[in-house]
C-alpha cells in the first residue's frame, strides 16, 4: 500500500475518460444539521428519453427491397459501456454525498455502491449543533469504533479504480468508513478518496484510510460542497488523468 500526492492515473480510469468525454463531444450539437458537512441538496434527474426512432423514406424502401428468404445480418455488438472497471463507493446520511456521487459516476460513465450502515443513523444521531453527545461525535471520539456494515456486500472484483466518497465529520472521516476498509483488499486498485463538508477539508482522512486499508494505490483525496457544479466535477476528473 501507498498513500501518494502525484496525480497519475492507471490505464483503466484513462480509457474511461477517453471514451466519456470523446463521446460527449460528439453530441455536442444537437434533514437536521449534519455532523459538520452531509448537508442535504436537492439533485434534480436529467430526463430519459427513449422513443423509437421514425422510419426514414430511404428505410422503408430498403426494407421493402430485401427477399423474405434473405438473411439480415445480424447487428454489431454494442460497445461495453466506458468506465465498466470504475467503482464509485460513498457513504451518505442526509443525500449530499450521494448526489455528488452520483453525478461523478454519471459524468466517469461508472457503477456505484453505497456503505449502508446495519444500524441507519438518524437524524438526532449526525446533529451537529446538540450540545448532548450524539452518535456521531461518540464515535468519531473513539478510533476504534466500527459500526457494522449491512446491506449487500460491496465486491471490487473487476474494478481497476475506485472513488470512495464520505461526509467529513468533525474534522474525520465516519467511522464506517474505517470499517469499509479494513474489510476490502484494494490489491492492483488505484483509490481516489472525495469528501462533502460544508467548510471543512479533506485533511488526513484520505491517508489514514490508506493507513488502515494496509493494501491498493490512494492518491490524493479532493473536498467538495454539495453545491459543486458537474463542470467543476468533470475539471478536477480530467486533472486527475
Amino acid at each position: 500500500m501507498k498513500y501518494r500526492r502525484s496525480l497519475t492515473m492507471t490505464a483503466a480510469i484513462l480509457a474511461a475518460l477517453c471514451l466519456v468525454f470523446g463521446a460527449a463531444a460528439c453530441g455536442s450539437g444537437g434533514s437536521g444539521a449534519a455532523a459538520q458537512g452531509d448537508e442535504t441538496t436537492a439533485a434534480v434527474p436529467a430526463e430519459t428519453v427513449n422513443a423509437d426512432a421514425a422510419e426514414t423514406p430511404a428505410e422503408a424502401s430498403a426494407a421493402a427491397e430485401t427477399p423474405e428468404n434473405e438473411e439480415t445480418p445480424a447487428p454489431a455488438a454494442e460497445t461495453p459501456a466506458a468506465g465498466s472497471d470504475v467503482l464509485v463507493v460513498y457513504f451518505s446520511v442526509t443525500g449530499n454525498t450521494r448526489g455528488v456521487a452520483e453525478r461523478m459516476a454519471a459524468i466517469l460513465g461508472a457503477d456505484t455502491a453505497e456503505i449502508v450502515p446495519a444500524q441507519p443513523y438518524t437524524d438526532e444521531d449526525i446533529d451537529y449543533s446538540s450540545d448532548e453527545p450524539r452518535r456521531s461525535r461518540i464515535e468519531a471520539d473513539d478510533p476504534a469504533s466500527r459500526p457494522e456494515i449491512g446491506g449487500d456486500e460491496i465486491s471490487l472484483e473487476g474494478y481497476g479504480t475506485v472513488f470512495l466518497g464520505y461526509p467529513i465529520w468533525y474534522g474525520q472521516e465516519p467511522r464506517i468508513l474505517d470499517t469499509f476498509v479494513e474489510s476490502h483488499d484494494f490489491t492492483g486498485i488505484t483509490v481516489i478518496p472525495f469528501c462533502t463538508s460544508g467548510s471543512s477539508g479533506i485533511g488526513s482522512t484520505g491517508s489514514r484510510l490508506a493507513e488502515l486499508a494496509g493494501t491498493g494505490d490512494w492518491l490524493e483525496g479532493q473536498r467538495f460542497s454539495g453545491s459543486v457544479s458537474d463542470e467543476e466535477l468533470r475539471a478536477w476528473i480530467e486533472g486527475l488523468s
